[in-house]
């Protein structure tokens, strides 16, 4: 009782310091020249997109060089959030090294986060150009139907019903579903959660995962956050925590008695930009900031600094996928 009293001091802790915010950044020079897109295949249309690990992951080319910052051209998607004098972004402010608030400084940082402040860079010669509008993973999608939001940056997973919904950049990392336990279990995958009480957030394709297991006896809760769910693993309420490898590298660096299942990866999740339907010119705007962020050494930088000390050594930049129309 007295380490989960400890531990979730912690997460309590994260949880109550969410919320909408800005921080400053250090600039980094965007080079003037993007990457060449590497395919124009046309995918599927519409419903015979299939989930296959190419279908999905086909957004909309680039068309040229990035028009510099402060010349967004005439009538686009980029001109009017320039005229907005900020980009707005969808968050987390929970996830560890994703997207969360530092409890000392009050920044909200991490990887996703300078994902969107490269695009705000781009648009405004301005990293810091950018409104962090903090969402759970089930407003991710009405929160660009309703364009309350400009773009969505919080672990998004790539997929064929998504698309139906919203759109997306081009693959900016490949992560996988893996489990969170207590340090002193014995189980060695998920399907050894059989009788036990297994949490992933709501919304999200790490819930659809856990849903597969029901019947091999695991029992499916849910929690609007990532340390909603940290927090009744640690409250004993819940005996495990399924989601991507990187919310959960963050929850354990977060929680000493907890440990990932090793050797068990259960889905590849490939994270999306998520834009709104329709913003096709702003799609393509943020394909190229992507390109020549994997170019120019700004991914990795970022990698390395938030997601290399817990998953190791920066893979390879994820290659993009065009054809979509």
């Amino acid at each position: 009782m007295k380490k989960q009293l400890i531990a979730a001091g912690s997460a309590l802790t994260l949880l109550a310091l969410t919320a909408c915010g800005s921080a400053d950044y250090a600039a980094t020079e965007i080079p003037p020249k993007p990457v060449a897109p590497t395919s124009t295949a046309p995918p599927p249309a519409g419903p015979n997109c299939t989930n296959n690990g190419v279908d999905e992951l086909r957004s909309i080319a680039p068309t040229g060089a990035l028009p510099p910052p402060h010349q967004m051209p005439a009538g686009s998607t980029m001109e009017e959030i320039y005229r907005n004098r900020r980009l707005r972004a969808g968050i987390s402010a929970d996830s560890l090294n994703l997207g969360s608030r530092n409890p000392i400084t009050g920044a909200i940082e991490g990887f996703d986060i300078d994902m969107v402040r490269e695009v705000a860079r781009a648009i405004f010669g301005d990293p810091n150009k950018v409104e962090l509008v903090v969402i759970s993973s089930p407003q991710r999608i009405p929160a660009l139907q309703r364009n309350s939001v400009d773009i969505v940056a919080r672990n998004m997973t790539i997929n064929c019903a998504r698309w139906q919904q919203i759109a997306f950049s081009a693959e900016y990392y490949r992560s996988g579903q893996k489990t969170l336990v207590q340090r002193d279990s014995p189980a060695k995958s998920l399907a050894d959660l059989s009788g036990k009480t297994v949490c992933a957030p709501a919304g999200s394709t790490s819930l659809d995962n856990l849903n597969k297991y029901k019947d091999r006896g695991v029992k499916a809760i849910t929690a609007d956050t990532d340390t909603g769910c940290l927090v009744l693993f640690q409250q004993g309420k819940a005996d495990g925590i399924t989601g991507d490898d990187t919310v959960l590298a963050g929850e354990a660096a977060q929680d000493p008695y907890a440990r990932i299942i090793p050797n068990e990866r259960i889905s590849d999740e490939p994270y999306g930009l998520g834009i709104p339907q329709g913003n096709k010119d702003f799609v393509q705007f943020v394909n190229g900031v992507l390109e020549q962020m994997k170019a120019d050494g700004r991914w990795k930088a970022s990698y390395d600094k938030w997601l290399a000390p817990t998953l190791g050594p920066a893979p390879a930049p994820p290659k993009p996928l065009y054809g979509r129309r």
